[in-house]
């Protein structure tokens, strides 16, 4: 076997570590690739766009984004949450071309959000709701895969809101899936999970990845099954459009409309997408670093200008918008990627497989998928997991909670709103708590009270400043000492001069020690982030 040798060159080191990483990111390529395949077939189909559509804009978040991105092991490709956004934005713009100037329009958007710095807004996302988005997204694969995995619902969008377009919801679909179930398709997951877990305890076997095994099965029970009275229909199946031909397939390609570019609905609509977009992308990109085995941090201004080159990219050719998708992440993930080769790879994958093998691929049945989908899921919201988060305390385990229900429940978007809004509150408290400590001392019949600020006192400090100070007993000597204070909100300073300037009437003496009238703002050191990018 060949050792790495510190002497090799920087080129030398690059092809090392890429053979190293290969035999990893190999195989949990094609695992992402059979994961993402149906899901991009499906968000087209919800999305009222071509099926083509769809498989381009996987091929592109594949090798295009990849590419850009500094992310690791991120997977991006068309998202189920702007399913309900481009099928709208497709009706009100009156044809897909000039939605497609659009998703133009948003990569341009998305490349000025990562010019100007906005992706650090991602770094403000509490450790709580990332955790508890990761888990609610675990539940809802579990949810919804489980009619896959019956063989009754052949919506394979791979949506994570509760409400269906068909009317159901979340818990409805596996209702009614229990109720008339295929045969063939149920064997068929059992046997997939069963393989999945046992396949990797032996070493040796193991080799051959688990999910290449599941849909190797798959394939041999579609043509087993053919011939008995339980055969799987082809809805239960992937559907890959066929092209007999290379000019077939450049017909497949839409061109945006740019004689609309003086359509005002057309910046509306790409401004919108380019927002929701830019925003799942922080989340997905937060949560597949919280699941990184080596813990790597994603640089999100970055990943906002790789997002933005792949929607330029996909609106040019004929695509969907983009996202990075957490369900395509934490299957590279757990399948044991590595590096971005995986990613890229599953964008060749996706290509190859349209171009060569439309008729195998479509023989591939939905429940072996749906097998791989819901172990991924159990692996993310796994029991001990909640062990874990309540260990951590309540104001880390009731965000995290909230964030699971309300995720589940809802959607992405709205469920990690309402758990940024809890880990608020939570913060809030922890603020009003603590703002500054006192020490009283008695010097004959009269107490002193020394109140020492802390280096920060923002205006959440404010009520709690309030109610020490109105609580203060008569006839005391109160000093307030700002030694430590780099930062004094003016609304709390306004609070301590009023008190100062009224206190004599119930016989209080106010002194402040270092305190000033006004206080700047403290600035970042931008040239210490200048250089730590540069590293």
């Amino acid at each position: 076997m060949q050792k790495f040798n510190p002497a090799f060159s920087g080129s030398d080191v690059k092809k090392y570590i890429l053979k190293k990483n290969l035999k990893k990111d190999l195989p949990a390529s094609i695992v992402v690739f059979l994961v993402a395949l149906p899901l991009c077939l499906g968000i087209a189909l919800a999305s009222g766009a071509p099926l083509f559509a769809g498989l381009i804009t996987g091929i592109i978040g594949g090798i295009v984004v990849a590419s850009f991105s500094g992310s690791q092991l991120s997977v991006s490709g068309p998202a189920a949450g702007l399913t309900v956004i481009v099928l709208g934005a497709i009706t009100s713009l009156g044809n897909y071309p000039t939605f497609l100037l659009a998703v133009v329009l948003a990569g341009v958007f998305q490349l000025i959000l990562g010019l100007v710095k906005a992706g650090t807004i991602g770094n403000y996302f509490p450790s709580s709701v990332i955790e508890g988005m990761l888990a609610a997204i675990g539940l809802i694969l579990i949810l919804k895969q489980l009619p896959h995995a019956l063989g009754v619902d052949t919506d394979f969008t791979g949506d994570e809101g509760f409400f269906q377009q068909d009317h159901e919801n979340t818990f409805s679909a596996i209702t009614a899936a229990l109720s008339h179930f295929s045969l063939a398709a149920v064997v068929i997951s059992l046997l997939s999970i069963a393989i999945l877990i046992i396949w990797p305890k032996f070493p040796k076997l193991a080799v051959v990845p688990a999910p290449l095994l599941v849909v190797t099965l798959g394939v041999l029970g579609t043509l087993l099954f053919a011939g008995t009275d339980h055969p799987l229909r082809a809805d239960q199946m992937v559907k890959i459009p066929v092209v007999s031909g290379f000019g077939e397939f450049l017909g497949l390609f839409t061109l945006p409309d740019f004689s609309q570019l003086a359509n005002k609905n057309v910046y509306i609509v790409a401004l919108t997408i380019a927002i929701v977009a830019s925003l799942e992308t922080l989340l997905s990109i937060e949560a597949v670093d919280k699941i990184d085995p080596i813990k790597r941090v994603t640089p999100t201004n970055r990943e906002l200008i790789a997002q933005g080159i792949g929607n330029i990219t996909s609106g040019m050719v004929g695509g969907l918008p983009m996202t990075s998708v957490i369900v395509r992440s934490s299957a590279n993930v757990n399948a044991g990627g590595r590096t971005k080769m995986s990613a890229i790879f599953h964008g060749t994958w996706l290509l190859l497989s349209l171009l060569f093998i439309p008729g195998l691929i479509n023989m591939i049945p939905l429940s072996c998928l749906a097998a791989i989908l819901l172990v991924t899921g159990y692996k993310l919201t796994r029991i001990g997991l909640f062990k874990h988060m309540y260990h951590k305390g309540w104001d880390q385990f009731v965000p995290f909670v909230i964030t699971v229900v309300a995720v589940l429940f809802t959607d992405l978007l709205k469920g990690v709103a309402v758990g940024m809004l809890v880990s608020v509150f939570y913060l809030l408290r922890t603020n009003m708590r603590n703002p500054f400590f006192y020490r009283i001392s008695n010097e004959g019949d009269k107490k002193n009270i020394r109140i020492k600020l802390a280096e920060e006192v923002s205006f959440l400090n404010k009520a709690a400043i309030q109610v020490v100070l109105t609580n203060i007993p008569k006839e005391t000597n109160v000093i307030i000492d700002g030694s430590n204070a780099r930062y004094i909100d003016p609304d709390v300073l306004e609070t301590i001069y009023n008190y100062k300037h009224n206190a004599y009437t119930k016989g209080i003496i106010v002194t402040l020690e270092n305190i000033q009238k006004h206080y700047s703002v403290p600035k970042l050191n931008i040239k210490v982030e200048e250089d730590i990018n540069k590293i």
